[in-house]
């Protein structure tokens, strides 16, 4: 029935799409896997949701700057031809991998209007910023036949660096957590086990397609074999919050104490237009 989403995904490329991958691993361990991560999943989000804290005086004004306008534009056109890449090539499952959920989060953080949860959504999707590094470091553009579309893949997970960037210059309701606080990426990471093995899995499954991962183990991978989804949620618990905070001390240093790149005197501050300081002055 739905073929056409997935029928177009390349078998060519080892342990892509077929039935040996789809059968990597014996139904009962993964539903055994399944089962317990997701309860505990569920039960760290239920502990930690309680101690999420987004401060009260953050300044939530509209800020309608326009590099937002252009990055929004920017990203959507390229997120729209990934979809036209994907409707032609009949591989439209492949927007349901997490790089591809995270530009469409990104999209919504820079047209959004300012709210709390802007900020909340803001804070999570900065402990996902593993995809586009493993991106880069073990890339996956052999199914992508078409050289535009293989270009897009990395412009797409580039940009994905960029946005969060630009967005903690502009402050305000894009603020970050204290750097000792590992609430946020805790019940970011749980988010994220969540969606991959509840969305990601059961569709990946019945059409047979190795979404992120979730039915085998990359060529590459050094924990090939049964346990490597174990060995992933070790590995990856580790490195999404160090690389999220990693990337905030970062940005954090150039947009605050880097002469050539210093904006603002705090990273939640907002970035206010020259304009604007220039027509107080006048007042």
């Amino acid at each position: 029935m739905f073929e056409w989403a997935y029928s177009g995904a390349n078998r060519a490329v080892p342990r892509n799409v077929g039935p040996e991958c789809a059968y990597f691993l014996s139904t009962q361990r993964q539903i055994i896997e399944t089962v317990i991560v997701v309860a505990v999943c569920i039960y760290i989000i239920v502990k930690t949701y309680p101690k999420l804290h987004i401060p009260e005086d953050a300044a939530y004004i509209k800020s309608d700057r326009g590099g937002k306008r252009l990055l929004v534009i920017l990203l959507a056109l390229l997120w729209g031809m990934e979809i036209g890449f994907k409707f032609a090539s009949r591989t439209i499952i492949y927007l349901l991998n997490p790089c591809h959920v995270t530009t469409l989060i990104q999209i919504y953080l820079l047209a959004a209007p300012p709210s709390k949860f802007v900020t909340a959504l803001f804070r999570i999707h900065l402990n996902l910023l593993n995809g586009p590094l493993l991106a880069f470091l073990f890339p996956e553009t052999a199914s992508r036949t078409i050289f535009a579309e293989a270009s897009l893949y990395w412009i797409q997970h580039g940009m994905m660096f960029v946005i969060p960037y630009y967005l903690l210059r502009i402050g305000g309701v894009y603020n970050i957590e204290p750097l000792w606080d590992f609430n946020w990426s805790i019940f970011s990471y749980c988010l994220n086990l969540l969606y991959h093995f509840v969305i990601l899995q059961v569709i990946a499954i019945p059409a047979q397609v190795n979404l992120n991962h979730m039915l085998c183990p990359a060529i590459l991978d050094p924990f090939d074999g049964p346990w490597y989804r174990m060995a992933a949620l070790v590995h990856q618990a580790l490195l999404c919050p160090l690389l999220c905070k990693v990337f905030c001390l970062v940005a954090d240093f150039c947009l605050t104490k880097f002469p050539p790149t210093k904006v603002k005197p705090k990273m939640k501050d907002n970035l206010i237009d020259n304009i604007l300081e220039q027509k107080k002055c006048v007042d």
